[in-house]
């Protein structure tokens, strides 16, 4: 048995870069040779991903096994937890959802997942030369300390050196890392073996003299300084990215409507990156403007999420756009809500009962206990354009608008559904506009007439070889190496 070395990243709040930091880690020792394996202990987000071992992990964790060369796997992400209320999440150890549990019933259940979280991390530390992990959210959230699994106290209990990670971007970054450190217990700061600054613009020169003031107060080293990179996307854990680089020529117009537990809406990043492309993401509060295409993307709390979307107005909305000849896609929770019932008598997702759904396709949906999770291929019904992708669902859905599938899948299965008018399309799969022909198809129905070809996998590839080179660049990275126990 080979024994690894484990080196994690952590953060001084969300969002600071320690999934880009590990996605760049993985790429650069991949460079070299190193069997290198991503992990993180415990994830909280709405995005994840269908893995090579039939189990689900967080999205980041995908991509960052991307960047390893790696088929995701159950042990990269061992404890998920996907918020289906304000205070309560469904929790997923190794890849399969146990149970729905409240905020205080999890933290009593902390002990039980941190046993699957040490036994993921064993079996990655024995297959590979170096286990890179990353943490969440924050170290120095003082209310989280008892029991952590996914900062310091996994740290701790494995004996593993900290990077920490702030972006400079937000502003107050020497507050950020000298106000995270402060908070941390004596062993716990002495695990910190550095700083790495992210999103930096402008002149390093004008940065310099604070540098040297944080490495004199804390007595630890800054690894160094990534600049803010331009025209760049890796998929969010969790939150949504608008960002919409210039587009001069005619757009296709599509609104996502924002749901309370919307999940997986990477499903929109091709679009948002594609040049033909306006993607908007509405709002609470906002209406639904004209567009070309509506999509109603997938959500963790399908019934409770639809009475939201009635709230707002919406489904007016949504009656008129159809009325104008637009057109609507639903992918997973969306194809369930256009459907005639939404059946929940398990209370899977919230009090057991049954909702009227739109009514907008002859199906209904019953969710049960056991979910599916598969990654598929097929063609899509629309030009039989090749697609690829993967289903994360608990509802089973009937009914005669499935004899008008959207998908044939290459196991003999049908997916989803196309209405008699052509106008409404819905599949259960993720991740659809992925694939470049499948995407050109849809963008073809929804009105666009010349397609641009764009390979997204190509360009998730190309910045993922970016971040790899700013290691290179802006990094110690003969430091890095001795982390990384290589030297």
């Amino acid at each position: 048995m080979v024994q690894g070395t484990t080196l994690m990243v952590q953060g001084t709040t969300s969002d600071a870069g320690k999934s880009t930091l590990v996605v760049a880690l993985c790429r650069w020792l991949k460079r070299q040779g190193v069997k290198v394996a991503p992990f993180k202990p415990q994830n909280m987000a709405l995005n994840s991903a269908v893995t090579a071992d039939g189990g689900e992990i967080g999205r980041a964790q995908a991509v960052q096994a991307q960047a390893a060369g790696l088929a995701p796997h159950s042990d990269m992400n061992p404890v998920l937890l996907k918020p289906n209320s304000d205070t309560g999440a469904q929790v997923i150890i190794h890849g399969r959802a146990i149970s729905s549990m409240e905020a205080a019933a999890y933290h009593d259940y902390k002990q039980v997942a941190m046993q699957a979280v040490l036994a993921s991390h064993r079996r990655l530390d024995s297959a590979y030369r170096v286990v890179m992990v990353e943490g969440a959210g924050s170290p120095a959230e003082i209310n989280l300390r008892a029991g952590d699994i996914a900062n310091m106290g996994f740290a701790e209990a494995v004996d593993c050196p900290v990077i920490l990670i702030a972006d400079i971007d937000r502003g107050g970054v020497f507050a950020h890392l000298v106000g995270t450190l402060e908070l941390l217990s004596a062993s716990e700061q002495a695990r910190v073996k550095g700083f790495v600054i992210n999103r930096f613009r402008g002149d390093l020169a004008l940065l310099q003299p604070g540098l040297d003031w944080l490495e004199a107060r804390t007595g630890k080293p800054v690894l160094g300084v990534l600049p803010y990179l331009m025209d760049f996307h890796l998929e969010a854990e969790d939150a949504i990215d608008q960002r919409q680089s210039a587009k001069a020529e005619r757009l296709l117009k599509v609104l996502v409507p924002v749901l309370p537990r919307i999940s997986n809406h990477t499903d929109f990043d091709p679009l948002r990156l594609h040049p033909q492309v306006d993607l908007q993401f509405v709002g609470p509060g906002q209406p639904l403007p004209p567009a070309d295409l509506i999509i109603l993307p997938g959500s963790k709390s399908v019934r409770a999420d639809l009475a939201f979307l009635r709230a707002q107005g919406w489904e007016a909305a949504i009656q008129r756009h159809l009325r104008y000849g637009g057109k609507l896609l639903g992918i997973c929770g969306g194809l369930q809500m256009l459907g005639r019932q939404l059946h929940d008598p398990l209370g899977l997702e919230g009090a057991a009962g049954s909702s009227p759904g739109l009514g907008l396709l002859e199906l209904e949906t019953v969710l049960e206990a056991q979910k599916q999770l598969r990654n598929v291929a097929g063609q899509l019904c629309l030009e039989q354009a090749p697609v690829s992708g993967y289903e994360i669902h608990a509802g089973v859905s009937s009914g005669a608008a499935l004899e008008r599938p959207a998908v044939q899948l290459a196991d003999g299965r049908q997916d989803g559904a196309i209405s008699a008018d052509g106008q409404i399309v819905a599949t259960y799969l993720h991740g659809l506009f992925e694939s470049p022909p499948a995407c050109a198809a849809l963008l073809r129905w929804a009105g666009l007439r010349e397609v641009q070809t764009v390979d997204y996998h190509a360009l998730r590839e190309r910045d993922i070889e970016r971040l790899a080179d700013l290691v290179e660049a802006h990094l110690d990275t003969q430091r890095l190496k001795q982390l990384c126990g290589l030297t």
